[in-house]
């Protein structure tokens, strides 16, 4: 018995879309936005090995027409890639490729990104009956609204049912224990 007297039940969570679940033309606006770290952008430019000083050295930038530090592009792409994943990928067996990768706007250290994602297409696999293809565009945008990064995505996503299944483990319950 739950509190007040009522049966307890235990609900599922989230568990992203499948195939079946997509349709051409919905828009996923993404639940989180992230602010963007120093922290970040170093530990990108360091992880990658990317040499320009635009994104580590706070002298060289300020004499930039930016006037501080830019954003590594590729921290920016995989932000709000991970960002979409609630909505677009949670079931993905394989990501195909990320075409059109756009950044109209630079991103800076303080910035909070957020994104939205729409169904641009989606089809059956022809070599592997437990997916279908997905293919997404993404727009990335900041506190502003300012768009910084837009790219197409394509992804392969199982169908209801015929991917693995994540461990959904229990503790005893303490009412019996």
């Amino acid at each position: 018995m739950a509190e007040g007297g009522g049966e307890r039940r235990v609900r599922p969570g989230w568990r992203g879309r499948f195939f079946e679940d997509f349709a051409v033309g919905d828009v996923y606006e993404h639940p989180l936005g992230r602010t963007v770290t120093e922290t970040d952008n170093v530990w990108m430019t360091l992880l990658t090995q990317n040499t320009a000083p635009i994104h580590f050295d706070s002298h060289y930038a300020a004499q930039t027409e930016f006037g501080r530090r830019l954003v590594d592009s590729t921290f920016t792409l995989s932000l709000v890639t991970g960002q979409s994943v609630t909505d677009v990928s949670q079931n993905v067996m394989a990501n195909l490729g990320w075409d059109e990768v756009r950044l109209p706007a630079p991103v800076f250290e303080g910035d909070t990104l957020y994104s939205r994602s729409e169904v641009l297409s989606c089809r059956e696999s022809r070599s592997r009956p437990e997916v279908g293809i997905v293919e997404v565009r993404t727009t990335g945008f900041n506190q502003d609204g300012t768009v910084v990064i837009t790219f197409r995505r394509t992804l392969l996503v199982y169908k209801r049912g015929r991917g693995p299944e994540i461990p959904r483990l229990a503790p005893p319950d303490s009412a019996t224990s």
